[in-house]
């Protein structure tokens, strides 16, 4: 991952001498800085735990529709007037700051411990690298393995591909009251979290999941409908996975901008080893942290490393073929047993997710 543990502060200036500043308050603070320039990416912004900006980016970043966010401060090499004032206010800044004058102010802001509603949710996004990968199966399991692994977080999954069926049926809970896609109004770009589990259909309590419906009312997520989910549930502080299409469109490639990893499942074959490639490669331009799983059968007898070598990128798990899976989505939907393979690939995931893993 691209990104380091713990909270974090975001710098976004061109400014030289005011990066300095920043540097060095960071120093003094003890916190682990990440400088970025505009464009910053949704999740760089919402996963930081401070933000650093001066009145260009400020407004770059509005321009850019990112959220209002706590813990943003304003910096200038001046005194203030009125285009930085304009600008703290139009980006929600909690304070003006003048380096480096008042850099002691700035390293005050950033010891003070940010508290967030139950810490910012992480967003996995899940693709198949070839048509019948198992990438919904997958997601499906990621929703249902979180709640051992993360005890404290629901988690909500969402259902990106309106041809894939809907999650709903996969899960065995398409006969569950609740919304689906097609009744889902997003009102003001924002939706509420505990609104949202409320109105969705789920399991046990900890996942909810957002279907896209069958028959006639068939249609994708809108981006900012999509956007909204997405950013309620990581800011509740829920584990969000994104059951994401391979092909080419603008709900693709909104949930691999907004996801915090990407797996890539991909079938031990050639062809498809070889078709993941090439998806690979046009993720990465939006989204470097991919993380990939190979599921079996391995009909020509290829391996983990080979398969590594193919994609030049290291094979995160394999799931070899696991019997009465397909009967068991038949009757009643995916649960999962302790020693699936399935169950294990998940755990790596979620792993990776919390940072316990290499």
């Amino acid at each position: 991952m691209d990104s380091k543990a713990g909270p974090h502060v975001l710098a976004i200036t061109s400014d030289e001498e005011l990066a300095a500043g920043i540097r060095r308050a960071c120093a003094a603070a003890d916190r682990d800085l990440h400088e970025h320039t505009p464009p910053v990416p949704r999740r760089a912004w919402l996963g930081a735990a401070y933000v650093v900006l001066d009145s260009d980016a400020a407004r770059a970043c509005v321009g850019a529709d990112l959220p209002r966010r706590a813990a943003v401060h304003l910096v200038s090499g001046r005194a203030p007037g009125l285009t930085e004032w304009q600008a703290a206010a139009a980006v929600g800044a909690e304070s003006v700051l003048v380096l480096p004058g008042s850099e002691p102010d700035l390293v005050a802001a950033l010891a003070r411990r940010v508290e967030t509603a139950g810490g910012r949710g992480p967003v996995i996004a899940v693709v198949g690298g070839r048509g019948g990968a198992g990438a919904s199966t997958l997601a499906a399991a990621l929703a249902l393995a979180s709640e051992k692994r993360f005890p404290d977080r629901r988690a909500l999954l969402v259902d990106c591909d309106p041809t894939g069926g809907g999650l709903d049926l996969l899960l065995g809970v398409e006969r569950s009251p609740g919304m689906r896609w097609p009744s889902l109004l997003v009102e003001g770009g924002a939706v509420s979290a505990s609104a949202l589990h409320a109105a969705l259909p789920g399991i046990g309590g900890k996942v909810s999941v957002l279907s896209c419906g069958r028959g006639p009312g068939l249609r994708e997520p809108g981006e900012a409908a999509l956007t909204a989910v997405v950013d309620a549930g990581r800011g509740a502080g829920d584990v969000v996975i994104c059951d994401v299409p391979r092909q080419s469109r603008t709900v693709t490639d909104v949930a691999l901008g907004l996801a915090d990893v990407v797996v890539v499942v991909v079938r031990a074959q050639v062809r498809a080893v070889a078709a993941a490639g090439a998806l690979i490669s046009g993720i990465a331009a939006a989204n470097p942290n991919i993380v990939v799983v190979v599921r079996g059968p391995a009909p020509g007898g290829l391996r983990g490393a080979e398969v590594e070598e193919l994609l030049g990128m290291p094979v995160l798990a394999g799931m070899r073929p696991e019997p009465g899976l397909a009967g068991a989505l038949e009757r009643g939907g995916l649960r999962l047993t302790r020693r699936s393979p399935l169950r294990r690939a998940a755990d790596a995931v979620l792993d990776v997710v919390a940072g316990d893993a290499a």
